[in-house]
């Protein structure tokens, strides 16, 4: 499986983005998709996801209702709706599929990654 990722960029304060995923190859073998980020001199963290067949969703408590994960199975994309954006939420931006559905808030669970994309946002 491939994971091409996109749409980060620099906002203001309040601002919104959204995020595109488009992954490739064995697509069939996804159980779940997450979206985490890592920002400078921190880890990597869990931010939301969403199963690919049946759309269940989870979200990071900081980002509930500012940010809003979706997919399009005709199109293999996985999209995060970001708005409200805070300084807080600038990293980089990853977006990740595991086969399993255990433990999905974990990085080390995720079996594809793809490249990152920076979000800044500024206040």
């Amino acid at each position: 499986v491939q994971l091409q990722a996109s749409g980060g960029g620099l906002v203001q304060a309040g601002g919104s983005l959204r995020l595109s995923c488009a992954a490739s190859g064995r697509t069939f073998s996804i159980y779940y998709m997450g979206w985490f980020r890592q920002a400078p001199g921190k880890e990597r963290e869990f931010v939301a996801g969403i199963s690919w067949s049946g759309g269940t969703t989870f979200y990071q408590d900081s980002v509930k209702g500012r940010f809003t994960i979706s997919r399009d199975n005709a199109k293999n994309t996985v999209y995060l709706q970001m708005n409200s954006l805070k300084p807080e939420d600038t990293a980089v931006y990853f977006c990740a599929a595991r086969r399993l559905p255990q433990a999905i808030r974990v990085v080390s669970g995720y079996d594809y990654w793809g490249q990152g994309t920076q979000v800044t946002v500024s206040s």
